[in-house]
């Protein structure tokens, strides 16, 4: 049985969680279905193919040995079940409101961390299957090649092979010693920059009580489509990235949500954190979370479409000029610089501390533009979910496929019971970004 320690920001994800606040990822695919059986089916060949791959088998154990005391480990699990993991579940007509209790759910840890519920449509013609993944388990494209593992085989160019990285012992490696000590003093300055950043971005500007709720343990999760044509018609006209206006579609589409139930938004600017990954796609097979992160005001407050996209804008370029590894928003870099102990007595305590650091999570899920299919059966929507932390009350996920781009909205469902109000407010914001780019 081979074992592998957790990299510092998986134990990280593993220690901070609590049974109101599960760190899974999660994904809602919606397939177009050819039979009424065709979800019942879908279940049998995710079961059938979770055998056969390697990651879905490995669970996370204490490790309490010498260098390593406090941490965890990967390990192949020896009465790994496929049936613990796949589930069938009775016919719905709304995928959303089962997958909102689903992913209130934490994940058993005595398992492999990952579910997959397969949900058929009560239209019969339709299915949809979300997959949750610990995040100590995986980030998005180590969660997207999982997912891929299951589903049909994909036709994608071939690549050479990558040499395996060794696992990750109890000791460190020496040859690398050197480097460590020399990586020291700037490790440190980083570090006061990051501190110092966190610091300031709490001054200033209100946040709103709508972003922040104490813990209820409940989810409630919500869909939107948007045409990608739509996105790349402002982009052309006003400039920036397509990023810059699909985060701007979120503080507009959170500006007439505030407005619409009462709470108002003059004043407004929540701090939305922007999750970057330091991972290459082609080093998405090596385990072990590797993210950064960009802190911007969203501007809520302001009235103009087309200004808060301008603000959006001016703050991402700023983040992207000062790099990824300094700023409040790079604060998981300092993972890296914990002992394995601090992180298991910490780990509360951080979770803890989220609501001090940013009030919305604002992340965007990389997807491949080949057709994916399980079955035979065509894959037409992909909304991706994001963790909830602790104190916070609403987290946004983004995903493009095949011409759309689909938000997927997660929140605390005691303090948040009217979802379906911002995913409306989304689709209004993108056609007044339209309307104001003119004809």
């Amino acid at each position: 049985m081979t074992s592998d320690l957790l990299a510092p920001l998986d134990l990280a994800f593993w220690n901070i969680e609590s049974a109101e606040h599960p760190m899974h990822l999660g994904a809602l695919g919606v397939f177009s279905a050819h039979t009424p059986t065709a979800g019942a089916h879908a279940a049998d060949l995710l079961a059938s193919r979770a055998a056969a791959v390697p990651g879905l088998r490995m669970r996370i154990r204490d490790v309490w040995q010498p260098l390593a005391f406090g941490s965890a480990a990967r390990e192949t699990d020896p009465e790994f079940d496929p049936l613990n993991h796949v589930r069938l579940h009775a016919p719905t007509p709304d995928f959303h409101a089962i997958a909102g209790r689903l992913m209130e759910r934490p994940l058993e840890r005595g398992r492999p961390p990952w579910e997959a519920h397969v949900l058929p449509g009560e239209d019969g013609v339709s299915f949809a299957v979300l997959f949750k993944f610990h995040h100590a388990l995986a980030d998005g494209l180590r969660a997207l090649t999982l997912a891929a593992a299951v589903l049909d085989p994909m036709d994608l160019p071939a690549r050479r092979p990558r040499p395996a990285e060794p696992s990750r012992g109890f000791l460190p490696d020496v040859r690398k010693l050197p480097g460590l000590v020399r990586g020291t003093v700037s490790d440190v300055g980083r570090a006061l920059d990051i501190g110092a950043s966190v610091a300031l971005s709490s001054l200033g500007v209100r946040s709103s009580p709508a972003f922040t709720a104490e813990p209820s343990g409940t989810r409630c999760t919500a869909g939107v489509v948007v045409d990608i044509d739509d996105v790349h018609r402002v982009r052309k006209t006003v400039g920036g990235t397509v990023n810059d206006v699909l985060i701007a579609i979120v503080a507009g589409a959170l500006r007439r949500w505030l407005d619409e139930r009462g709470d108002g938004s003059d004043g407004v600017a929540p701090r939305a954190l922007i999750p970057v990954s330091r991972r290459r796609p082609r080093t998405a097979h090596p385990q072990g979370n590797r993210l950064s992160g960009y802190l911007i005001r969203l501007p809520v407050d302001n009235p103009d479409p087309l200004a808060r996209l301008e603000t959006v804008r001016t703050a991402m370029d700023r983040n992207k000029d000062a790099g990824s590894n300094r700023g409040a928003g790079a604060v998981a870099l300092l993972a890296d610089h914990v002992p394995a102990l601090g992180h298991r007595l910490g780990g509360p305590l951080v979770g803890q501390a989220a609501r001090l650091w940013f009030d919305i999570l604002v992340t965007s899920v990389p997807l491949p533009g080949i057709g994916l299919k399980l079955g035979g059966n065509p894959v037409t929507e992909v909304f991706p979910f994001a963790p909830l932390a602790r104190g916070q009350s609403l987290a946004v996920a983004i995903s493009t496929y095949r011409g759309q781009v689909h938000y997927g909205l997660v929140a605390d469902a005691k303090a948040v019971p009217d979802l379906d109000l911002l995913a409306r407010a989304v689709s209004e914001e993108v056609e007044a970004l339209i309307a104001a780019c003119g004809p």
